[in-house]
């Protein structure tokens, strides 16, 4: 059985998708799944040993280079890859109109979300098949729950990411325990507080343990550059690719992260993590695993650090 993943963005969205690879070889061994996922986001399924063939597609980059030739040869060569095999079943648990439209070009049966269950309800007329699930459900379930679904089993395990991280040597990272601080996110009223960030930081040090703060974008390194300047022993890691991000948060004592993907990566990994919200309700998109994870706060609440580093008890015991 050949099954192809239509999942292609944002990196939580990604990442909350993993389960359903577990699941699909649990429940069939021999199948071979495929995955198609935006470029940047692509090393995330290659981190998951039953993931067979993952084919980027880059629409973010494509449309704001719809007018050069090489885009269009992008294009072509996409189409091609994704139109190269024939699938027993291709699943669009995105459940969008731009993914949906993806799974035309490619072979097979298409099952999907019916129109009740999903946010763009035109997407549900690209389907064979269509499925009624829970919009009330946790993204994690939504997932497994229609894929389990599309191919007729049922399964009640806890989720299984089955992520391997990779193993690096880092000769920046400091000997003693170290906590991961994911202050970045792509809203500004996401973030938790400096002032926050340099509380709990300090208290961390107290108690021995350094702090390494992650930014990817200039704007968000400058953010982690002071931070770690106001922690004492704290440090700002250098830019990583996925790869080397998931092996830095998978060796943490903990992590502490706002409303960003990478905090969703953590708890696949199965690093003890505490999640800040501050602008969403982490009821639907919450971090969600089976290793010690908390949610804290919500929308219009801001934790204080106090309430972190609380939380972090079980953890750093």
């Amino acid at each position: 059985m050949r099954i192809l993943l239509m999942k292609t963005s944002s990196l939580g969205d990604v990442i909350h998708n993993l389960p359903v690879v577990s699941d699909i070889k649990r429940h069939f061994p021999d199948a071979t799944v495929d995955w198609c996922v935006e470029e940047s986001f692509a090393d995330i399924p290659r981190l998951h040993p039953g993931v067979n063939q993952v084919i980027p597609v880059a629409l973010r980059r494509w449309k704001k280079k719809l007018f050069q030739g090489s885009t269009w040869g992008e294009i072509k060569a996409f189409k091609a890859a994704l139109h190269a095999t024939n699938y027993d079943l291709i699943i669009d648990t995105q459940g969008l109109t731009k993914s949906a439209l993806l799974t035309r070009l490619a072979q097979g049966t298409v099952a999907g979300y019916d129109a009740q269950s999903i946010r763009e309800p035109f997407a549900s007329r690209f389907y064979q098949h269509r499925h009624a699930i829970a919009k009330t459900a946790h993204a994690v379930v939504r997932n497994r729950q229609l894929a389990a679904a599309a191919l007729g089993y049922t399964d009640e395990t806890p989720p299984d990411y089955g992520l391997s991280a990779p193993s690096t040597a880092a000769d920046w990272l400091p000997a003693s325990p170290y906590i991961v601080m994911l202050s970045a996110t792509s809203r500004d009223d996401k973030l938790w507080p400096e002032s926050h960030w340099i509380e709990l930081g300090q208290a961390l040090r107290q108690r021995g343990l350094h702090s390494i703060f992650v930014g990817g974008n200039p704007i968000e390194r400058e953010r982690a550059t002071r931070l770690a300047s106001a922690v004492p022993d704290a440090l700002c890691a250098p830019p990583l690719k996925l790869p080397a991000l998931a092996s830095l948060l998978a060796g943490a004592q903990a992590v502490v992260g706002v409303d960003t993907g990478l905090t969703h990566l953590a708890v696949a990994l199965n690093t003890p993590t505490v999640a800040l919200y501050t602008a969403t309700d982490p009821g639907l998109t919450g971090v969600f695993g089976t290793g010690f994870h908390l949610n804290l706060g919500g929308k219009g609440q801001i934790p204080a650090s106090s309430e972190v580093l609380s939380a972090l008890q079980p953890a750093l015991a």
